[in-house]
């Protein structure tokens, strides 16, 4: 690595009008230093440039120094609350433009808040850049002139709704903020989360956000990152044009650290009636970000509980005392914590006292059996393979440089951390847990089900302290910025001339047993990522043994013959590698992700799991139990019993289809060993499998390195035809109630098209896009932006090879239920009267056409996609036929699609909400009303977003 500091950091006063080189980092022969260029401008503006020319894209990440930690008490909220205006429009930049152009363009876009930072960032094909220069620098100088009366309280609504899709309405959602009330002063910027709390949202008005805008919003107080294909001058000349004439804020002083400090231990329960797990969470106050004992306190989490080999793992989890557990020495920058946390087993009567004298036991325990160097070292892999596979793109690569610059002034600390975690000797480790956690105070939270408070882990001992919420003196007067320019801002600039944007190269082999390889090159990281693929999944389970797909893949994750589970982990993380067994609807898969001079080590292990599982009684045991529970807690999850609910209504209960991924309860209980055993025998074998290989490994070393593939023995089992139910449960309403919900959970949808790359299903899309499938379609802009009912709301066709089906989806405020489903009702009928409007049909168009530049980039994103093509059977060039779709397709065409799906008299309408309080308003609706009396069990990834695509 090549580190120049130049003079002109030593002379701030020799300024210019252009940016000012500070810093610059070349790579060097050090594969994890990420090459930069750090300018200056005149207004405070921190600029930093890393060119990466792998792909035609472009990351531009925007970070303030401000988050929930620079607000006041009875203020909660605002750091949060601005991420959402920054989205509004700004004085050059329509209403909800900012998501427009950027979708426009092919690319994608968000913004984030946490205690210490606000940041957005948007990725685009490389040809946009200056487009998005311009539009960071208009809302950074010009957001004011937009911010109105109606959009606040919009967004204020948004807000609200997002706290309770995320926090109130969602089991163990409160944990955080009680911790933060439990470890913190009430004065304390860290005893309150960045959502805020809603008394606080509730009592300030437009000007207080204004001044918040103004006092931390300064270029002064930002760090511009810009990653990717781009020419630096111009570049430098882009940047010094839109962002230079805006003015300096006030000066911003960082703030000084401030861990939590604790006399005693403190004891509360919070009571939780959405929960099944009780959970125990424990926090030690130990430093801040970036000082000298992190990385030993980080070696000691990892220890702790770090994974299936960990000493909480082992200890707890393998002998049945908790469902899980884990630890985590979490840093932010004025404050750190060493956190432990383990769900007990209710199955064991639920009570957490025992489950911390466990625990206790094993932080003791770390007395006598000290720290090895073998613990340090499997740390230092873990971290490094986290880091590498973290530069794997432009907005990685982006995202360590911003963080570092804004919180420790130094765009590689990340990466300097990992260094000082290397360094790290076992005898430093046991000093610091002397120094932070044997014998010393801590907070715990007890987590329990409603009636069970009895299951504490102890008494309450410290009440949290009552909010005071001080007068506001509210705002009423504003002296803006002036920015004074000497070009017309008003005028977006152009576009450059198209990115070239290409598939990457492939290679098609194969081995013995018609095992079909499919793979890329690409030595931008030095790692590789595999999956294979074998005919089985979901439709191989036997009636009456539903779920038995998900166990099988779950004890092959438990470890081989010769490694237990623990033991098994502890060599993939002294490898840096990770093994990850699971099971589609058509194939059971095994994925893999390894630094390429580990992947020997690493395949061996994969050969091992794959011949020789381990398929211990014991491990069984538990690991059905632990699931049943997992299944268990389902039931309390909104978003969980809505994506149920709705596959079963489409689907039907009698097919596999129509049920959870995970199966049904009664049958799981019943499953044994021996068919665990006998479906691996049947449906891991890899003949007529893929091997998916993306990375930095050529043709012939994968089809070398996958040749143990060719070892199994025995002939390929036969599988099942699909059954699909000839229709839908009949249209209606729904309910399926959820005493106390403070939301709605809403799924309006229908039967419809199996899924496929370039035939009804792609096209059914294409129409759906306006109405519902991006931010700003018709859908989400009237629930969320015009009504503020919702966080999000959108629409989707999916569904796999034999089946799908259209859905909408919204979790909505209680009180707005009625009024939501309405509006969709409405948005419906008007898209299938009208189509999309010529501006709408050249929305698509335009998205569509450039988005396959940010396709291919990372690792993982290749291999889905070559995942995709063996699946679907496609070739290559079938996003050529993609857009030359959608270059052809009308409004006629899209209407008539619209006609064809979106009847209402067609849609089946799930609620899942207090019933209670929203019966009699449905029955405004007169729509028929029927109650959603089914078993509710199992388990399935969290929202209908997981089921999207291809369920391989």
């Amino acid at each position: 690595m090549k580190y120049w500091s130049l003079l002109l950091l030593l002379f701030p006063l020799l300024t210019s009008a252009a940016p000012v080189l500070v810093q610059e980092v070349e790579r060097g022969h050090d594969e994890l230093v990420i090459p930069y260029q750090m300018y200056r401008l005149d207004n405070g503006l921190t600029l930093i440039l890393n060119r990466d020319e792998s792909d035609p894209l472009v990351h531009v990440e925007i970070t303030y120094h401000v988050g929930s930690a620079r607000e006041e008490p009875g203020k909660t909220g605002f750091a949060h609350f601005f991420e959402h205006m920054m989205f509004q429009g700004s004085r050059h930049v329509a209403d909800q433009q900012h998501f427009r152009l950027i979708n426009e363009a092919g690319g994608s876009m968000n913004g984030t808040t946490n205690q210490d930072r606000t940041n957005y960032f948007q990725t685009v094909p490389a040809n946009h850049l200056e487009k998005v220069l311009w539009l960071e620098a208009d809302r950074m100088g010009f957001l004011l002139d937009a911010v109105s009366q109606k959009k606040f309280e919009i967004q204020r609504e948004t807000v609200k709704n997002e706290r309770g899709q995320r926090l109130d309405n969602q089991p163990y959602g409160l944990v955080g903020e009680r911790m933060g009330e439990l470890l913190y002063p009430r004065d304390h910027p860290y005893s309150w989360q960045p959502i805020g709390y809603v008394e606080d949202l509730d009592r300030v008005e437009v000007n207080d956000l204004k001044a918040f805008f103004l006092r931390w919003y300064g270029p002064n107080n930002a760090t511009l990152v810009i990653s990717g294909s781009f020419e630096p001058e111009q570049t430098l000349a882009w940047v010094d044009k839109y962002f230079g004439p805006i003015p300096a804020g006030p000066e911003v002083i960082d703030a000084e650290p401030a861990p939590a400090r604790l006399d005693a231990s403190r004891y509360q329960t919070l009571v939780d009636t959405r929960i099944r797990l009780p959970l125990v969470y424990l926090s030690y106050p130990t430093v801040y970000l970036g000082h000298k004992d992190e990385a030993a306190l980080d070696v000691l989490a990892n220890v702790l509980g770090g994974g299936k080999g960990s000493l909480l793992h082992q200890q707890l989890v393998e002998t049945g005392k908790a469902v899980s557990t884990g630890a985590s020495h979490y840093c932010s920058e004025l404050s750190c914590t060493l956190t432990l946390w383990a769900y007990s087993n209710p199955s064991k009567e639920g009570d957490l006292t025992p489950l911390v004298t466990e625990i206790d036991a094993v932080i003791e325990g770390i007395a006598e059996r000290g720290i090895a160097e073998d613990d340090v070292n499997k740390a230092v892999n873990v971290l490094r393979s986290e880091l590498i596979f973290g530069l794997d793109s432009v907005e990685g690569k982006a995202r360590q440089l911003s963080l570092g610059q804004v919180l420790k002034d130094d765009p590689l600390y990340v990466i300097n951390a990992w260094r000082a975690t290397a360094e790290v000797q076992p005898e430093q480790v046991m000093d610091k847990y002397r120094q932070y956690l044997l014998n010393h105070p801590r907070v715990v939270l007890s987590v329990v089900p409603e009636g069970k408070t009895e299951w504490a882990a102890a008494t309450p001992n410290y009440p949290i302290p009552a909010r005071e919420l001080p007068a506001i003196a509210h705002v009423e007067s504003l002296p803006l910025r002036e920015v004074n320019d000497d070009f017309d801002r008003s005028k977006m600039p152009p576009v450059g001339a198209p990115v070239q944007v290409q598939v990457p190269p492939l290679w098609l082999d194969g081995l013995d047993n018609n095992i079909r390889l499919l793979g890329t090159v690409n030595n931008e990281i030095p790692a590789v990522s595999i999956i294979l693929a074998f005919p089985g999944g979901q439709r191989a389970e036997p009636e009456g043994a539903y779920g038995l797909a998900n166990l099988t893949a779950a004890m092959m994750n438990q470890g081989t013959a010769g490694l237990s589970s623990g033991e098994f982990s502890e060599a993939l993380e002294r490898l840096g590698s990770s093994i990850s067994v699971r099971t589609g609807f058509y194939t059971n898969l095994i994925e893999i992700n390894s630094l390429t001079d580990t992947l020997p080590q690493t395949l061996a292990l994969v050969e091992e799991l794959l011949f020789n599982p381990g398929f211990r009684e014991q491990d069984f045991e538990q690991l059905k139990a632990r699931q049943l529970e997992g299944m268990a807690q389902s039931q309390h999850q909104p978003s969980w019993l809505a994506q149920h609910g709705f596959r079963q209504l489409a689907y039907g209960a009698d097919t596999r289809m129509g049920l959870p991924d995970d199966g049904l309860v009664e049958q799981v209980q019943t499953l044994t060993l021996a068919q665990v055993r006998d479906y691996y025998r049947r449906f891991y074998n890899p003949a007529n499998g893929h091997g998916i290989v993306v990375g930095a490994l050529e043709q012939r070393q994968a089809k070398q390195a996958l040749q143990f593939l060719t070892h199994w023995q025995g002939e390929p089992a036969s599988l099942p035809p699909v059954k699909v139910a000839p229709q839908q449960a009949e249209p209606g309403i729904y309910i399926l109630d959820v005493p106390g919900a403070v939301q709605s959970v809403l799924r309006v949808g229908r039967r419809a098209l199996p899924l496929d790359a370039t035939g009804p299903f792609f096209r059914a899309n294409l129409m759906n896009f306006n109405l519902g499938g991006n931010f700003n379609s018709r859908i989400n802009q009237n629930l969320r932006e015009d009504k503020g009912f919702t966080y999000g709301a959108n629409s989707f066709f999916t569904g796999n090879r034999d089946a799908g089906v259209f859905v909408v989806a919204a979790d909505v405020r209680a009180d707005a239920t009625v009024p939501a489903i309405e509006n969709i009702l409405d948005e419906l009928s008007r898209f299938r009267e009208e189509g999309p409007t010529p501006e709408e049909l050249a929305y698509l168009r335009s998205t569509f056409s450039q988005q396959d530049a940010l396709s291919y980039e990372s690792l993982g994103k290749k291999a889905g996609f070559l995942l995709q093509l063996a699946m679907l059977d496609l070739a290559p060039d079938y996003l050529s036929e993609q857009q030359k779709i959608v270059s052809e397709v009308d409004a006629a065409a899209l209407t008539e699609l619209a006609r064809e799906w979106l009847d209402n008299k067609e849609l089946v309408i799930l609620v899942v909400g207090d019933k209670a309080k929203l019966e009699k308003s449905l029955a405004r609706l007169h729509l028929p009303m029927h109650d959603l009396n089914i078993e509710l069990r199992g388990q399935v990834a969290p929202g209908l977003q997981a089921i999207q695509s291809e369920r391989p």
